[in-house]
């Protein structure tokens, strides 16, 4: 082994609200102290209960991805179970999300983008 996995970044136009967003989802503590990274304007993280850090970089000029079109890919996205698809889409709509795809046809999965335009799906555990 090389390395192991220390935090997903995911580029926006706003770290501290997109923090607040996947904090919404997940919990955690925001900005929590971290020797590894210094927050401020540019810099965000959020420290989540299993253990996995989340950290949102401010770029200027920021393209967000245009799902499913390939000329601005997504490049990755997170996949989050849940029990029940349609509450935790209500959920995740109130906190700020778009729904993508809605998984027409009772698929177990359905596609989001964050409020930086990041693809993220809810899928059914």
């Amino acid at each position: 082994m090389i390395a192991d996995l220390q935090c997903v970044v995911l580029d926006c136009s706003d770290p501290a609200e997109l923090a607040e967003f996947y904090h919404s989802l997940l919990g955690g503590t925001v900005n929590q102290p971290d020797r590894r990274w210094a927050v401020g304007e540019a810099w965000a993280t959020l420290h989540t209960a299993s253990g996995l850090v989340l950290a949102f970089q401010r770029v200027a000029e920021y393209q967000p991805p245009l799902w499913p079109d390939p000329s601005r890919p997504q490049q990755f996205h997170l996949d989050f179970g849940v029990a029940d698809l349609d509450r935790a889409q209500e959920q995740v709509v109130d906190e700020g999300a778009r729904v993508l795809d809605d998984g027409a046809g009772g698929r177990s999965w359905r596609v989001y983008a964050d409020p930086a335009g990041h693809p993220f799906c809810l899928v059914r555990h």
